[in-house]
């Protein structure tokens, strides 16, 4: 069993910041891609950022120069660290990680989601 603890999120003015944190417990043997989605109301959910398991990362044109994802592999934690926050990033977040199994079997994890709201 994979369990996805997400943190972090909350209320904060336009030009903020803030950190999201996603930690994976269970049973692992190593971590893949890890990402963050988000969703924002009446609109589908959207990748915000990923990083592979060689820290390359890849981002939304929409949060490019504005967010940075991370992790720490001896955590097994992902962060998204989000700056100049604007209120169109208002959304609840996602962690999401394709996880392997002792057994070696790929399985695709979601987190619960963590609200983010920007106020203008």
């Amino acid at each position: 069993q994979v369990q996805l603890v997400e943190s972090g999120g909350g209320l904060v003015q336009a030009g903020g910041s803030l950190r999201l944190s996603c930690a994976v417990s269970g049973s692992i043997l190593s971590i893949n891609v890890m990402r963050w989605y988000r969703q924002a109301p009446g609109k589908q959910r959207e990748l915000v950022a990923g990083i592979t398991s060689d820290d390359i990362t890849n981002y939304a044109d929409s949060v490019r120069a504005r967010f940075t994802i991370s992790r720490d592999n001896a955590k097994n934690t992902v962060y998204l660290q989000m700056d100049r926050l604007k209120s169109e990033d208002t959304a609840v977040y996602y962690c999401n990680t394709v996880v392997v199994s002792r057994f070696g079997v790929q399985t695709n994890y979601w987190g619960q989601g963590t609200q983010v709201t920007v106020s203008s």
